[in-house]
């Protein structure tokens, strides 16, 4: 079995600043971030991944698990092949992926989690105005809506919420996602500095 990346998980609810978090840790030599998204948008249509994954979004569905995780190994494997991701070096974050726990279980012969940081926000009102803010921001209107926006918690709280007791409780981290972006930062980082170190800044023996 091929050796597995050494992984940090971004968690946390619609809201929560995963995205936000995992951008600003991607611009920081030793550390590389994927969302799930970014897996989606890079994917080449033509490509037999890109026609399937297009036979689901064109309708509306989701992709299948299965699907997913085969289109996230194949996109690792072009970061890794270009050098753009380093796994001798470089500490994996990922945002997005898994989103349920069939997924974490297919990602458990290809990722290594040494941490999972859980953005948590008690208040999720305060959570859903900082989505319909985001969404008008970026002009998605959609997004904006209060049903769609609830749908999005509902469907975090029965599939995704269970993801964080498939690993061990000692290696999720909860980190409060209330404040400024930098201040929320903050406290990711004092997590994953000592994780970094751990793995990749050990003396030679």
């Amino acid at each position: 079995m091929p050796e597995r990346f050494k992984t940090v998980l971004l968690f946390g609810a619609p809201g929560a600043g995963k995205g936000t978090q995992g951008k600003i840790l991607g611009k920081i030599p030793g550390f590389f971030h994927l969302a799930c998204g970014d897996v989606f948008r890079s994917l080449d249509m033509t490509s037999e991944l890109g026609k399937q994954f297009l036979s689901y979004s064109s309708r509306g569905e989701l992709v299948p698990d299965e699907l997913t995780v085969q289109m996230w190994r194949e996109n690792m494997h072009a970061h890794t092949v270009l050098s753009l991701f380093k796994p001798k070096q470089d500490l994996l974050i990922l945002d997005g992926i898994p989103r349920n726990v069939k997924q974490a279980e297919a990602l458990k012969s290809s990722i290594d989690v040494l941490k999972v940081i859980h953005l948590r926000c008690t208040d999720e009102s305060a959570m859903m105005l900082r989505m319909r803010r985001r969404a008008l921001k970026e002009n998605r209107m959609d997004d904006a809506d209060e049903r769609v926006i609830r749908h999005r918690f509902d469907v975090y709280h029965a599939e995704t919420h269970p993801v964080l007791d498939f690993y061990p409780p000692a290696t999720v981290a909860n980190i409060d996602a209330m404040g400024s972006p930098a201040q929320v930062f903050q406290r990711v980082l004092e997590v994953v500095i000592p994780v970094q170190d751990a793995h990749f800044n050990r003396p030679p023996s």
